[in-house]
């Protein structure tokens, strides 16, 4: 295994873990979890042959394979081609591509924009990117008509 291929942890085609998967450094599944995954400040990759049955939480999200459950991104949701996923999602951007099945509520949070690091003028798209995106009064793009 090269030194790249060493910089995430992975959990291999083979492997289930039913529980509370925790960590702070970047992870990739491509087997089945089953609970809660929380990365705090790293990358959650989901591959293309994995299933992913529980609430993820992580800095950067991205789905290749399945995704059952409710996503929280403190930067980035990428659902790419060939990714599934059913549950809302709550992130300061979202990209979704042709050929990837989504179900689900968005809600677009503004916290990762404003913050101090980024530079005035992505402040200033972010903000108009985020102000013409409609939304309801449940706060999510996608809602099934019923209010909580």
């Amino acid at each position: 295994m090269s030194p790249t291929e060493s910089s995430a942890a992975s959990i291999g085609k083979s492997v289930e873990i039913r529980g509370e998967v925790k960590g702070s450094e970047d992870l990739i599944v491509d087997g089945h979890v089953e609970g809660t995954i929380t990365l705090i400040d790293s990358k959650l990759t989901v591959g293309p042959t994995a299933r992913v049955d529980a609430d993820v939480s992580a800095r950067d999200i991205v789905i290749l394979g399945t995704l059952n459950g409710n996503v929280t991104a403190t930067v980035r949701v990428d659902l790419r081609k060939g990714g599934n996923l059913t549950g809302d999602v709550r992130a300061a951007r979202i990209s979704i591509e042709d050929g990837s099945l989504f179900s689900g509520k968005v809600d677009l949070s503004q916290q990762q924009a404003a913050a101090p690091t980024t530079s005035a003028k992505s402040v200033a798209s972010a903000a108009t990117a985020v102000s013409a995106t409609p939304q309801t009064a449940s706060g999510g793009l996608f809602t099934s008509g019923s209010k909580a």
